[in-house]
């Protein structure tokens, strides 16, 4: 157990759309240090979507970030030589991050010529609740569902 809490160190909002949350979805995307390569990225992306549906870009791709958030998750506890998978809620924080790592995962795992066709593509369907990333929501759920008869070992 920790003595202190982690200081977080505070993020920089993007330049285009003065977010947050643009910048820590960016952090995330980014390989290998190229900052301004997962920038251009992402606004291609977000330029491709708008083109796509005919909204804005930065509306649908929040949309998307909260369609894929999970609220539930099921964690591993060891209870008497047996583990056991137990729902637990999910912290706020922690929803962010999943929600932009399953988002970010799933589209490279789509096929596309760019990285930023494949990211559009992921946030498009993502907002129409379709798509990798939701799908792992949805199992997610599914599994905490199915152990909700454990969720007394919560501790």
């Amino acid at each position: 157990m920790r003595k202190t809490k982690v200081k977080k160190i505070p993020l920089a909002p993007d330049a285009r759309y003065n977010d947050l949350m643009v910048t820590r979805f960016i952090n995330n995307l980014m390989w290998e240090g190229k900052k301004n390569t997962a920038f251009n990225i992402f606004y291609t992306a977000l330029d491709r979507v708008a083109k796509t549906t005919g909204e804005n870009g930065y509306e649908v791709w929040k949309k998307a970030l909260s369609n894929v958030t999970p609220a539930v998750e099921v964690r591993s506890r060891r209870i008497g030589g047996a583990t056991f998978q137990i729902p637990a809620e999910v912290r706020v924080d922690r929803k962010i991050s999943l929600s932009m790592k399953w988002l970010i995962r799933y589209s490279r795992e789509r096929n596309g010529r760019s990285m930023a066709e494949k990211l559009a593509n992921e946030i498009v369907a993502a907002s129409k609740g379709e798509g990798g990333a939701f799908k792992k929501k949805e199992d997610t759920h599914r599994m905490a569902e199915a152990n909700k008869a454990f969720a007394h070992f919560r501790v």
